[in-house]
């Protein structure tokens, strides 16, 4: 298992409480769905927009208390109103995929950190918003989680992104440590690639860690959930520094040797 877009979407895990399965299920729908939207199949960028477009209105539906026809975004509504969650993360979302159809590069760390901030912390607020935990501490800590979780997918993916047209090493980085877009078609592995991973890296772990006081705060099963996320995350960065930071022929996969170090580390914190 590796650290995934959604695929570290905590869904109908066993750590969970059954009833909050079917919640999980109808946001990980849609924002499955919507994420699809802007990356698979063959569809024109005008039609993806618009899809996702399309998806925006149906939210605003939801908003006015209207009925929606549309079997998913029926579901999603039942669970809005059941626990008064907020659809603004969810709006960020479509906006973070809209961005996808049309930004291939991002200049610098904090154009990469806002798509972020969109991409991936609405999945933890939402969350949260389930668990009733949303004082600005959780919050604040959940971004910093979610975010390090894009990051860490993002140095995993290097060479599937590029495969798509996609950079998101921040450039000013990149001129920065002597690294240029030919040293990731090559799939090169020398010293100014190693150092740039292992700033990168770095990065990513510094935010894991300033999220990391929230798993041990919230009680019980989203408690022991979260800090195996946690851990999850570090580990696939060690995966990383293992392999010297060659992450075009080494994609780091987590196997059972790997949770059994995850479980008991999670269990430690």
């Amino acid at each position: 298992m590796a650290v995934d877009h959604y695929e570290n979407f905590p869904v109908a895990s066993i750590l969970m409480p059954r009833r909050l399965v079917p919640a999980v299920e109808a946001i990980y729908a849609f924002a499955r769905s919507a994420d699809d939207l802007a990356d698979e199949g063959d569809a024109a960028p005008a039609e993806r927009l618009a899809a996702l477009s399309a998806y925006e209105a149906q939210l605003d539906a939801i908003e006015r208390d209207e009925a929606v026809a549309d079997p998913m975004f029926a579901r999603l509504a039942t669970v809005v109103a059941q626990y008064q969650l907020p659809l603004q993360p969810m709006r960020d979302l479509l906006s973070a995929f809209k961005q996808d159809v049309v930004t291939q590069r991002y200049p610098d760390y904090p154009s990469l950190l806002d798509y972020c901030r969109r991409s991936a912390n609405p999945v933890g607020r939402l969350m949260l918003a389930l668990y009733g935990a949303t004082d600005d501490r959780s919050l604040r800590e959940s971004d910093a989680i979610c975010s390090a979780l894009q990051l860490i997918n993002f140095w995993q993916d290097v060479a599937i992104d590029w495969n798509k047209g996609r950079i998101y090493l921040p450039l000013d980085d990149l001129a920065r440590f002597g690294v240029t877009p030919d040293t990731i078609a090559r799939a090169q592995v020398d010293q100014p690639w190693r150092e740039l991973m292992r700033f990168e890296l770095d990065r990513a772990r510094g935010l894991m860690l300033e999220g990391a006081a929230l798993p041990k705060r919230l009680p019980g099963r989203i408690g022991l959930e979260l800090r195996m996320v946690v851990q999850g995350g570090l580990r696939i960065l060690e995966a990383i520094e293992r392999h010297g930071y060659d992450v075009f022929r080494h994609r780091p996969q987590l196997h059972w040797r790997d949770w059994i170090v995850i479980i008991w580390r999670a269990i430690r914190m």
